[in-house]
């Protein structure tokens, strides 16, 4: 007995099922050299020796297992030094569980990862083949049998499964199918992405903004830019945490423009510890009406939405006279008068020197 308090036991995992192990430790006790130290249950099909250090795994203690047969309810149990109880217990089996998945980790954010762990622990359970299946997943996974389980011989898992980034906010269903194609459990996948305010939201936004001549995205600015309708100009968006796979499908839009914007992600040389970011071209209409419009980008999944304003001038190719022609048009008639001109009154020279060369 050590520091005056008596042994007691520990058991890690208590509460088993059939089919499961307990850990079971003694504390509080200075075992005699020779003196064999044995935990003894109803519901074990043998005792379990304590003193074995081949058996014992540390933190868990010695492994117990509760046989498959055993029935859910109350047992005890004591652990004896040679003859002798020195400690007294009682382990609590539970009911039978029929198979079930468990979704762990990823927080449900599209793009993340999770992890899937297949309990199979259920009386005349056998199989050894598994799929998990969800259209929150990209394809099937296979679980694998656990290795690492303590406690459980029918666990299968899988790990770092991706959750599609693509994914709306929704609860997917995720199912477990055997070798031969029937359902052995279900659950469901609660995705919703993470919006300003949630603690995991990292989103950093900047932008629209805009700028003329290609890859020139450090002189884009967000106010005050003009230019013509028919020309292309280049619009700049930089998030200092994007979206898992928000590369592939970032936008910008406007009125003014024939089609969306595809913005590409840029790792600019010199500029890796930038925050992230995405430019491409994008035509303004020809023949748009001068006018201020709006370019709005909507990015981690429709949470934020950033509008900047451009200022479209006239199609240099459209601009009007006073009088409501072309600039062309009055030009070429501009042009054209002078040219009449200029030969009316060669023509009148010339009538006048015939005319005093023939008096």
């Amino acid at each position: 007995m050590a520091g005056g308090d008596p042994p007691t036991i520990s058991q890690a995992f208590a509460g088993p099922r059939p089919g499961e192990a307990i850990g079971i430790a003694l504390l509080n006790y200075e075992r005699k050299p020779g003196v064999r130290l044995v935990a003894e249950s109803p519901v074990f099909a043998a005792p379990v020796r304590l003193d074995n250090p081949a058996a014992d795994t540390g933190g868990e203690g010695v492994k117990a297992p509760i046989p498959m047969s055993a029935k859910p309810g109350s047992y005890p149990l004591v652990v004896k030094a040679g003859s002798k109880v020195v400690a007294r217990d009682t382990i609590d089996v539970k009911p039978p569980r029929r198979p079930s998945i468990e979704v762990e980790g990823g927080e449900g954010r599209p793009g993340t990862r999770v992890n899937l762990f297949f309990d199979d622990l259920f009386p005349g359970e056998t199989g050894t083949s598994f799929t998990a299946r969800s259209t929150a997943f990209a394809s099937p996974v296979r679980l694998a049998y656990d290795k690492d389980s303590w406690n459980n011989t029918r666990t299968f898992k899988a790990l770092d499964v991706p959750v599609r980034p693509s994914l709306r906010d929704g609860s997917y269903p995720v199912w477990v199918t055997d070798a031969d194609g029937r359902q052995k459990a279900r659950t469901r996948l609660d995705v919703r992405s993470a919006r300003p305010g949630d603690d995991d939201y990292l989103g950093q936004a900047r932008g629209p903004a805009f700028f003329v001549n290609e890859g020139y995205v450090f002189s884009a600015r967000d106010k005050g830019f003009r230019t013509a309708a028919g020309r292309t100009v280049y619009v700049k968006w930089q998030d200092a945490h994007p979206d898992p796979g928000e590369e592939e499908h970032m936008t910008a839009t406007s009125p003014a423009f024939r089609s969306p914007a595809k913005l590409e992600f840029d790792v600019i040389k010199g500029h890796e510890l930038d925050d992230p970011i995405f430019w491409g071209p994008a035509r303004i209409k020809p023949g748009l009406a001068p006018g201020t419009y709006p370019v709005t980008v909507v990015s981690h999944r429709g949470r934020v939405k950033k509008t900047s304003y451009l200022t479209v001038t006239q199609d240099p190719s459209r601009r009007d006279s006073p009088k409501g022609l072309p600039t062309a048009v009055w030009l070429g008639a501009g042009i054209g008068g002078i040219a009449l001109g200029a030969v009316a009154a060669v023509l009148v020279v010339s009538r006048r020197r015939r005319s005093a060369t023939l008096s």
